[in-house]
C-alpha cells in the first residue's frame, strides 16, 4: 500500500514595499552597524593578497610547465 504524497512548493510571502525615504533611513542603519578595518589592517590584508596571488601563480606555472613538458614527450613518441 504506497502512498502518494506529492510535496507543494510553497512561495514565501512577498515583502511589503517601503518607500525610496524609509529604503535610504534602512541602509543607512545598516551601514552605521558595519567596522570598517583601520588603515594598518587594510594594508596588512593587501599584503597577504599580493603574497598568496604570487605563490599561486608560481605553483599553476610550475604545475603548466610540468604537464607542457609530459605532453610534448607523449607527443614525441607518436612522431
Amino acid at each position: 500500500m504506497a502512498i502518494d504524497v506529492k510535496a507543494k512548493a510553497v512561495a514565501p510571502a512577498p515583502k511589503p514595499r517601503v518607500s525610496p525615504g524609509e529604503f535610504v533611513r534602512q541602509v543607512r542603519a545598516e551601514i552605521a552597524k558595519v567596522v570598517w578595518p583601520s588603515r594598518a589592517e587594510t594594508i596588512r590584508m593587501t599584503i597577504m593578497v599580493l603574497i598568496m596571488t604570487t605563490l599561486l601563480a608560481l605553483f599553476f606555472v610550475g604545475i603548466d610547465q610540468v604537464l607542457g613538458r609530459f605532453v610534448k614527450f607523449l607527443l614525441s613518441l607518436a612522431a
